[in-house]
């Protein structure tokens, strides 16, 4: 078991608020002569009224979201993609977050949230507000998208509005495709109400029967086929793309499944269940076993919503209500589409240009456009890409080169969401065939990643790769490999470094930073770490590498009081942080006393943020600002001023409890100084300047548009690094200038057996 230093081990008490964070301890009293560096025995105590709420401030995150789908600038299929992601959104949001909510009302917890609501408080904030983004939501869908759709050719047909050909071939299909996987369950006292799954699309269906010469009414359920694709695209010569829904369509032959009885209606429903997995890792003798039972438990879960569809009658929903053990609390009333994620379908087809956004393709770096050996390049200089501007083939490559070359000895990597991506987990494989040391820490935890997780877990170990998975009661977070190459001058460490994961998929779409290096003290510290996570060994500390959970949290305040102290002696003071949540209490309080000195704290938080800007005396000179647009904002990146020698620091983690005690993050400086001036040029200073989708928190916890300064000209900071990417950067933007110095690991003689890299 990893032994955490001194005050970062959590107490039995937490066992129950790690589960379900939203409930945290009130603030403590701080004892001054154990004040961090730069505070005063001034110390403004914080109160609730100090904070956000974490649940009703991802709301509002959520509802950035949907503004995108809301905002007629946005291209049409853009627009619906912002709206079925609000939906998937809030699908986890209910899964996860309301359920631990729920589970705390139940066991009468008492204790409040960092802004004093209790969970109660918490539950009843959170139905009001979503309420109200659902109904702008399925608004949004009705009165725009749906009519603009229908004017670019894309439209979803009712079957009154079938022309006798379509009908024809609707029936075919029907009676070929979807006929025989549907299965009626009837209720009765002979078929209790089904055990439906987690998210599943289903009917309600009310029949009327004649049983002893009597006419009595019967409720049966038909559960709408998830292999089966949501959209049925009708045949059509033209460019016209017409579809009908799947439950439209089995609603209208719903009489077929039910002979010898009277349909009286039918309704759309849908079920969300907790979907947190509880695993007992130090009672589990096999860990990947017990994550497989867990997830099959998954589907099961508790329920914890209910969506209907509009039309159906309280008597339904109230049925509905009972056999889920909900209450009206738990219900929500869709006036449209039940489950839109599905209506990602269409943004996937084939449509005009001028429906997306401008295409882009992501380029290789200019660093390593005309450097084909990765090894040769990185001995040269750092490396910094930016995804996805920089094309991520880079990192692939890097990979693949590393499993082909002869003199690479062995391959560390860590694990997180891969996606399954064939040329990362094939490059793994293929290492093993060359005959080099292949480790890798896959993280069987990973959020609804868990089966993919497993299933690649297995084909690496058929393939001979040594499989690991992590630290009892942490999951891996941090991104990072290592390459030990016998060099000419002996051995040397090459390590890539990330705030992403190792996905090709998502690095299509999420914003992150990724470091090539063969500094000495990195390749040290990323052996050092994977040792930690392979085998049993205490953490030693670290040259370089800032890692959770055992000494993050502490570094990183003392660098917010570091700051704090500067400013008060009248030395330049600045610190900026992109990250995409920001809820730890220390560290927002860590930012107010900084604030109060006059540390001027620009923050760029995507998603969750509990720290209140703007507030007279604690936080005027702060501001927060969130950026949604085309691609999701990912990266973790730390600026502080430091007296005019910048430090910059990137990394896996947020600024979030978990991230600093219930994970394993690595945080790494850059220290090139070309590309400390980049992230802080090109990369920061580009975000805050964004006057098109960046949103500034208020102190009240809403958000509004950016305004640009009289006169300027708007800004769209994704756009900007388009344009930045397809134009090329000078080299000496993307990479450190000439030769560093990364000493090679000369060799020592030892046993073979205590040989590890």
């Amino acid at each position: 078991m990893l032994r955490l230093r001194s005050g970062e081990a959590h107490t039995a008490k937490d066992a129950l608020l790690r589960r379900h964070p939203i409930v945290t301890f009130q603030p403590r009293a701080v004892c001054l002569s154990c004040a961090p560096f730069g505070m005063g025995t001034n110390t403004v105590q914080f109160g609730p009224e100090h904070f956000l709420n974490r649940e009703l401030s991802w709301l509002s995150f959520n509802q950035r979201v949907l503004d995108e789908a809301l905002d007629p600038q946005t291209p049409l299929l853009e627009r619906v993609k912002f709206f079925c992601i609000t939906s998937s959104n809030l699908d986890e949001f209910f899964e996860v977050r309301v359920a631990g909510i729920k589970q705390q009302i139940e066991s009468d917890v008492v204790e409040r949230s960092v802004d004093g609501l209790t969970a109660t408080e918490t539950f009843r904030a959170i139905r009001g507000r979503v309420h109200e983004m659902v109904s702008a939501q399925f608004r949004c869908w009705r009165e725009q998208l749906v009519p603009a759709l229908a004017a670019g050719g894309i439209r979803f047909l009712e079957f009154a509005e079938l022309g006798p050909a379509d009908r024809v071939w609707v029936e075919s299909y029907f009676q070929k495709e979807v006929w025989p996987v549907l299965t009626p369950l009837g209720l009765d006292p002979a078929h209790p109400f089904p055990q439906l799954l987690n998210k599943t699309l289903n009917l309600i269906v009310q029949l009327e029967v004649k049983r002893n010469g009597e006419l009595q009414r019967r409720l049966a359920v038909v559960q709408v086929p998830r292999a089966l694709p949501r959209l049925v695209k009708l045949p059509r010569d033209d460019s016209r793309q017409d579809y009908v829904l799947l439950a439209h369509l089995i609603g209208h032959y719903l009489a077929d499944l039910f002979p010898g009885t009277k349909l009286i209606g039918h309704w759309q429903f849908r079920v969300t269940r907790n979907s947190e997995l509880y695993i007992d890792e130090e009672d589990s003798a096999n860990l990947i076993k017990a994550v497989e039972e867990e997830l099959h438990n998954r589907r099961k879960g508790e329920a914890v919503r209910l969506e209907v569809s509009a039309d159906c009658p309280a008597e339904i929903r109230a049925e509905l209500l009972a056999k889920l053990n909900l209450t009206e609390d738990d219900l929500y009333v869709i006036d449209g589409p039940i489950n839109p994620v599905r209506l990602l379908a269409i943004v996937e087809g084939d449509h005009s240009p001028e429906l997306r956004d401008p295409p882009f393709l992501a380029r290789v770096a200019p660093a390593l456009r005309d450097q084909p050996d990765l090894f040769a390049a990185i001995r040269e200089r750092d490396l910094l890409l930016h995804h996805p501007f920089d094309n991520f083939s880079s990192v692939v490559e890097f990979l693949a080169q590393a499993a082909e070359d002869p003199d690479v000895l062995a391959i560390k990597m860590t694990l997180y969401r891969t996606g399954g991506d064939p040329r990362i987990v094939g490059a793994l494989m293929n290492a093993v065939r060359n005959g080099k040391q292949v480790t890798a820490v896959v993280e069987l935890k990973a959020r609804f990643d868990e089966a993919n997780n497993i299933a690649w877990a297995r084909r690496l170990e058929e393939a001979g790769v040594h499989v690991v998975y992590g630290l009892v009661g942490y999951k891996i977070h941090a991104k990072m490999t290592l390459v030990v190459r016998r060099d000419a001058e002996g051995i040397r460490r090459y390590v890539h470094l990330a705030t992403g994961n190792y996905n090709a998929t998502t690095a299509r779409f999420y914003t992150d930073l990724g470091l090539l290096t063969c500094r000495t003290d990195f390749g040290e510290d990323a052996s050092a770490l994977f040792n930690l996570l392979t085998g049993i060994c205490q953490f030693q500390g670290t040259r370089k590498l800032l890692v959770a959970p055992f000494e993050l949290h502490g570094r990183m305040l003392r660098l917010i009081h570091r700051e704090t102290a500067n400013a008060k002696r009248g030395l330049p003071a600045r610190i900026i942080a992109k990250m995409n949540s920001l809820v730890d209490r220390e560290i927002i309080e860590a930012l107010y006393r900084a604030s109060q000195a006059g540390v001027q704290v620009d923050l760029i938080v995507r998603g969750i943020c509990c720290l209140r800007p703007g507030l007279k005396d604690i936080s005027d000179h702060i501001t927060v600002r969130s950026v949604v647009d085309r691609f999701l904002e990912h990266s973790r990146i730390f600026y502080f001023e430091n007296a005019c020698q910048p430090e910059v620091f990137v990394g896996s983690a947020d600024w979030m409890p978990r991230n600093f005690f219930r994970r394993v993050e690595v945080v790494f400086p850059i220290e090139d100084g070309n590309l400390r001036d980049r992230v802080k040029r090109e990369l920061l200073d580009i975000v805050l300047a964004d006057t098109v989708k960046a949103r500034v928190l208020q102190p009240d916890g809403t958000y509004r548009l950016a305004k640009p300064r009289r006169g300027a000209a708007p800004v769209r900071s994704q756009m900007e690094f388009i344009r930045l990417a397809s134009n090329g950067l000078a080299p000496k933007a993307q990479a450190g200038k000439g030769k560093q110095r990364a000493a090679p690991v000369k060799l020592r003689r030892r046993p073979a057996a205590d040989q590890a890299h």
